[in-house]
């Protein structure tokens, strides 16, 4: 009988067991010795930002979710850097959002280390706003939530691209987190963007359910097929990383490393050992369970590929893709 996750996290086992009630058998796996940056760690202190979305959000995140919550959710599970990700504030607030997160990096005592910001490219002043964050230290990209109230093309319009092709000059990224029938529009997108980089959160937001057998499948938001199709044009370009993240948020009760397989070995392979980065997506993660499991349900899915490959995963390609120090 396989050890539960939490099993698993009392007692320290080195070994990557069966952690969740899939099949995986035991096995032995150095990935624990390996340090984890957590590239996608959401933060919404109350006292300072009030996301306009968190009044519809489900009980399990629409509470504070500050530092000491992630760390106290994290521990054990050898996360030695991370990097804030934007939540979505009002646009009045994206600056104070930007302050509030470097402020809590240069008090120290947090192993956030560096923020991706909010911003709204398609907007004629994207340029004069992001020009308070040229050659800043901690600011290493921008996301705009592109799944929600955005139209598809949204990302297509000329304002938009030029202000992707800024970022590229300023050396910032851009992360892709968009519905994941319209991934082509981000290829589109990327085309005209050689000199930018661009990390796609979320595995393209790939639905589990898609690979489902029979009727299971039917409620997905793609089939496997037409997914796949957009991935490989993605990864066909070489200044696209994949995030190994988000996909957990979604799973029932009862859930297995082997639910999420299928999109993660996709993804993994189809960017390479040099393109995925993971990201925990706490707290937006405890709407499907623990940032615990999550890990642990990945380092379970990753154990047959090479240590070198699984350090680059979990640790090493941040370095790259966040312009995050070598570590």
């Amino acid at each position: 009988m396989s050890m539960d996750r939490r099993q698993v996290l009392q007692t320290g086992v080195v070994g990557i067991v069966a952690a969740t009630s899939g099949s995986v058998a035991v096995a032995t796996n150095p990935l624990p010795e390996i340090p984890i940056t957590d590239t996608h760690v959401h933060l919404w202190d109350l006292d300072h930002l009030n996301p306009p979305w968190l009044k519809n959000a489900s009980p399990k995140i629409s509470g504070a979710h500050v530092f000491s919550d992630y760390q106290r959710e994290t521990a054990g599970l050898n996360i030695t850097r991370a990097i804030y990700m934007e939540v979505d504030v009002a646009p009045v607030d994206h600056d104070r959002e930007a302050d509030y997160v470097v402020s809590l990096i240069s008090q120290g005592h947090t192993t956030i280390q560096a923020a991706v910001i909010s911003g709204r490219p398609a907007e004629a002043q994207f340029a004069d706003s992001m020009q308070r964050y040229r050659n800043h230290p901690l600011i290493k990209g921008v996301r705009q939530v592109l799944h929600g109230s955005t139209p598809q093309g949204y990302c297509l319009q000329p304002q938009f691209v030029k202000s992707m092709q800024l970022l590229g000059e300023m050396d910032l990224s851009f992360d892709l987190c968009m519905r994941p029938t319209e991934l082509d529009d981000a290829v589109k997108l990327v085309r005209q963007c050689p000199e930018t980089r661009f990390v796609l959160d979320h595995l393209g937001n790939a639905d589990y359910r898609a690979w489902l057998p029979g009727d299971a499948a039917a409620d997905a938001l793609h089939t496997p097929e037409q997914w796949q199709r957009q991935i490989d044009r993605l990864a066909g370009l070489p200044n696209v990383a994949c995030k190994v993240s988000g996909i957990v948020h979604r799973v029932p009760e009862g859930w297995d490393a082997d639910l999420l397989a299928p999109a993660i070995n996709y993804c993994l392979d189809a960017f390479g050992p040099d393109r995925v980065v993971f990201g925990g997506d706490w707290p937006v993660c405890k709407l499907g369970d623990s940032i615990a499991a999550w890990v642990i349900a990945l380092k379970q899915i990753v154990t047959p590929r090479p240590v070198a490959v699984q350090r680059a995963l979990f640790h090493e390609n941040a370095n790259v893709w966040y312009r995050m120090k070598t570590a």
